[in-house]
């Protein structure tokens, strides 16, 4: 699984930080930034539960799962 940041649509509201600050940061101005686009499986599934509720949360929409087997984008 991937993700994929809008960040001209994204709006600073860190609610993505709030909810996997390990995976998600933001710039000076508040915009996220990602510490990778790929979401770690296996031992980490308590990070991509995280990743998966950030993408649900983000208010602006600027956020996205690419399921890597089928290339289809789940928000």
């Amino acid at each position: 699984m991937r993700v994929v940041a809008d960040r001209e649509i994204c709006m600073a509201a860190g609610m993505c930080v709030m909810t996997a600050d390990a995976f998600f940061d933001q710039d000076a101005d508040g915009i996220v930034l990602l510490a990778s686009d790929e979401v770690p499986a296996g031992p980490h599934t308590d990070l991509a539960r995280r990743v998966q509720n950030a993408v649900k949360l983000c208010p602006s929409g600027a956020l996205r799962l690419l399921d890597s087997t089928s290339n289809i984008h789940q928000s």
